[in-house]
């Protein structure tokens, strides 16, 4: 096995790759980059009858809306191509074989209603079946039976699977990255199928022999995986193989910590557990993508980097080579992540004060003039979350007030504030620079002229131009609704506020 790290991302295309998957293969990424090493993209696709049309192209797209950049694998090519696992079914059988030749696995025979059979008896007698060292050499198997019975029935061609024989008496022991030792004992362990009866192998023969073949030295995967490493470690064993270092990721919670994130969660929450948007090829349904909500990249790479892992510092902003730089398997957290949509919300709020304004104007504001655009970008980019509010922003920016904020009239509608009103009224049409600081300069004059303050008027100017109390700049807000905008809207407010 080569000394330099290689990592992969083995999804499968059941359907659209869940944010958790999305975190797994950012992880692998990370360290990758850390270590100098390389990334690879696997597709596992051995369960055929689980095959969703899209789904693999599903996930190329959405970690390369990411800049999740694989060295290697499907899509890409690489030294050990091909990189799906469907195209590798012939190489799986003369590795199961191996085990067979070796006394490490062997055929059974027993058809689904046998074993159905079987359970029903153990579970009329309270206790779970289990295919192991105890029950095999009771079932029809290739231990059990003769040889020649067992010759006879492959030669007839009865259905047949290949199962891991599993010691009966011993223990597995492997050291995890993130949760230390981990100790199972054989009698625990079920002899799984390696190879199906239609001659695909199983997630657990197929994942072992490629994460070997293709010199896979740490496996970083989610908690769910935890289970079944004590099997892989005993396949590595069987076949004489160092197995790679694991490291078994925290699941990602509910918002309230309450169990496992799931797409109901999401729908009830409103927020999105997909990258990108996915349309159901069987039903048409459509569900949320962080990317179609307005989710940039930058903060959605953070926001996933955070969900079980920290930095130790008190940065919370990274690019994706400060993150590679920063990451390690040692600052993961064994505990769950809780998926708090709000710090997601939070991250964009951040990355959009740094995005391009032209380049937004253009974008989301595309029938404006393009000074205009930025200009309203400007005035908006501290108050949104997702560039798409942006639009729904300036609409209701032009539309007129038609109630005004009764809280603050009740608290500053006073003498003062209408003649500064009518001051300002008065004022305004002789501006002859329309813009923020030809506008402040015109206000400020004519009230210090007569007395009053600019903090006994200025909030109750905004109620009277916008309807609220509080906004985005007020000068500025006036320059872009334009001076006989602005003119039309002070008059209005005064003939509707209250009589004094």
């Amino acid at each position: 096995m080569s000394d330099s790290v290689r990592v992969r991302f083995a999804p499968s295309p059941t359907g659209p790759l869940h944010i958790g998957g999305v975190r797994t293969a950012l992880y692998n990424y990370l360290f990758a980059r850390k270590m100098g090493g390389k990334f690879l993209l696997r597709i596992e696709d051995t369960d055929q009858a689980r095959f969703v049309p899209g789904a693999e192209n599903y996930i190329l797209e959405s970690l390369a809306w990411l800049g999740i950049s694989p060295d290697e694998g499907v899509g890409i090519g690489g030294p050990h191509e091909p990189y799906r696992q469907s195209e590798r079914k012939d190489l799986y059988k003369a590795y199961a074989d191996q085990l067979l030749a070796d006394g490490k696995a062997y055929y059974a025979f027993d058809t689904s209603e046998e074993l159905d059979a079987m359970r029903t008896s153990f579970e009329s007698q309270g206790s779970a079946f289990q295919y192991n060292s105890l029950t095999r050499v009771k079932l029809k198997n290739s231990i059990a039976l003769a040889p020649a019975e067992v010759d006879q029935l492959i030669a007839s061609g009865t259905p047949y699977v290949i199962r891991l024989k599993v010691p009966a008496k011993g223990e597995v022991r492997f050291q995890d990255s993130i949760r230390d030792w981990v100790h199972v004992h054989t009698s625990s362990i079920d002899d799984k199928v390696l190879m199906k009866s239609d001659g695909m192998p199983t997630y657990h023969l197929a994942n072992v022999v490629d994460d070997h073949i293709m010199e896979i030295t740490h496996v970083i995967r989610g908690e769910e995986w935890l289970p079944s490493a004590p099997l892989h470690i005993l396949l590595y064993q069987a076949f004489g193989w160092k197995a790679p270092q694991f490291a078994h990721l925290p699941l990602l919670l509910k918002p309230e910590g309450n169990g496992k994130l799931s797409k109901r969660d999401a729908d009830l929450g409103g927020f999105p557990v997909f990258p990108m948007e996915w349309t159901d090829p069987a039903t048409g349904a459509v569900s949320k993508g962080f990317k179609q909500e307005g989710y940039l990249k930058e903060a959605t790479l953070n926001f996933l980097a955070f969900l079980g892992w920290n930095p130790g510092t008190e940065q919370e902003m990274f690019s994706l080579t400060e993150l590679a730089e920063a990451f390690s398997l040692e600052r993961i957290n064994k505990a769950g992540a809780k998926f708090d949509v709000k710090k997601a919300q939070w991250f964009n709020e951040q990355y959009m004060k740094q995005q391009d304004t032209a380049a937004l104007a253009a974008n989301y504001l595309p029938n404006l003039p393009a000074d205009q655009g930025v200009a309203f970008v400007q005035l908006f980019l501290d108050r949104i979350t997702f560039p798409q509010e942006l639009a729904v922003k300036v609409t209701e920016f032009q539309v007129r007030p038609a109630i005004y904020d009764e809280a603050v009239l009740a608290s500053k509608w006073n003498a003062d504030a209408l003649s500064g009103l009518q001051l300002i009224a008065q004022a305004l049409p002789t501006v002859e620079s329309w813009e923020p600081e030809g506008i402040k300069h015109a206000i400020h004059e004519v009230l210090e002229a007569n007395g009053i303050k600019m903090g006994k008027v200025m909030q109750i100017l905004r109620v009277a131009l916008s309807g609220n109390g509080a906004g985005p700049d007020l000068m500025i807000s006036m320059q872009l609704w334009g001076k006989a905008e602005v003119i039309e809207r002070l008059a209005t407010a005064l003939a509707k506020f209250p009589a004094l």
